[in-house]
């Protein structure tokens, strides 16, 4: 008799008796707690999709139209033509070729000093946060104004930098290139390497204060040289903060219009992608070949942010143990 009451005095509801089971009330409950911490930030969310999402939708609406400014009774449904031009247009292979070479030499270049420069860095000096701070600083300028600062205050064959420094130590006759004339690429490689390998030094700098320090000393105990320690210890830790920096240095680097349209104009094939779209929309006018463009250019570099999150979220994890 007094088991069966001690049964059915265990709660009213059969759910709450099983175990991993949660009450309807409970979970209700739980979804409006959930709901009430996601609603203050709605009206951002808003914002964003309105400010990033519903342009880029209009832009892919446009890149199935048959739109050119100088012919508007032809605007209509293009279908995959204005795709099919970009992947076939002379032009817009060049421009896509251009664009590699400038991204890979910029990122390697950058990748190779930034590492550098950090491996310097990492060591204890005095006045180390006025070196770091300086180091930043061509990261903090203004992408125009840095472009400009190379064209007019370094590269003029009038009154540049390099002329100058090439009369001082040379003399008189010393020669006075054109820097951009004669060699475009590798002028706007450069001051794109100036600005972006701070961008590297930070990320490796940041994967090289996480080291095990007890790990190395001990490796320097045992007789381990400075070379075998960097080989065998301080790449292998900072893999996934070189692929890291590759990956989102690869992003910015491929929209870069700035320098290009600063320095060179796109002249003498240096056209890259991003400056490529904006001849075909600003001078040919044709807003549907142009929007092809940049939603394949968005596209390939929305693949290799996926990249870049996948390592972000592989180090933050290795972090967090």
């Amino acid at each position: 008799m007094s088991s069966s009451t001690d049964t059915t005095s265990v709660g009213t509801n059969p759910e709450e008796g099983r175990s991993g089971v949660t009450p309807p009330a409970r979970r209700v409950r739980t979804r409006s707690d959930s709901w009430q911490r996601r609603i203050p930030l709605l009206p951002a969310l808003i914002f964003v999709i309105v400010m990033t999402q519903l342009p880029f939708l209009g832009t892919i609406i446009i890149s199935f139209m048959n739109w050119n400014a100088y012919y508007p009774d032809e605007r209509g449904f293009a279908g995959f033509s204005n795709f099919a031009r970009v992947f076939t247009d002379v032009n817009a292979r060049s421009a896509v070729l251009v664009t590699i070479l400038i991204t890979v030499a910029t990122v390697l270049i950058s990748l190779v000093l930034g590492l550098a420069i950090a491996l310097l860095l990492d060591r204890k000096f005095r006045g180390q946060g006025i070196v770091r701070t300086m180091m930043i600083a061509p990261f903090l300028v203004v992408p125009v104004a840095a472009a400009l600062l190379w064209k007019h205050a370094l590269y003029n064959p009038e009154y540049g930098l390099f002329n100058g420094l090439l009369t001082l130590v040379l003399g008189e006759n010393a020669p006075q290139p054109d820097w951009v004339g004669s060699m475009p690429l590798p002028a706007l490689v450069a001051a794109l390497v100036w600005q972006w390998t701070p961008f590297m030094m930070l990320i490796l700098l940041a994967g090289l204060q996480s080291r095990p320090l007890d790990v190395v000393e001990a490796a320097r105990i045992d007789g381990a040289s400075e070379f075998r320690i960097f080989t065998s210890m301080t790449l292998p830790h900072l893999r996934q903060y070189i692929e890291l920096s590759t990956l989102l240095g690869t992003i910015y680097v491929v929209q870069n219009f700035d320098h290009v349209f600063t320095i060179t104009a796109g002249a003498t094939g240096t056209a890259n992608l991003p400056y490529f779209i904006y001849q075909t929309f600003y001078t040919a006018q044709d807003y549907g070949r142009a929007s092809a463009a940049g939603v394949v250019t968005v596209l390939g570099t929305l693949i290799v942010a996926m990249f870049a999150l996948r390592t972000a979220f592989a180090i933050f994890k290795e972090e967090g143990r």
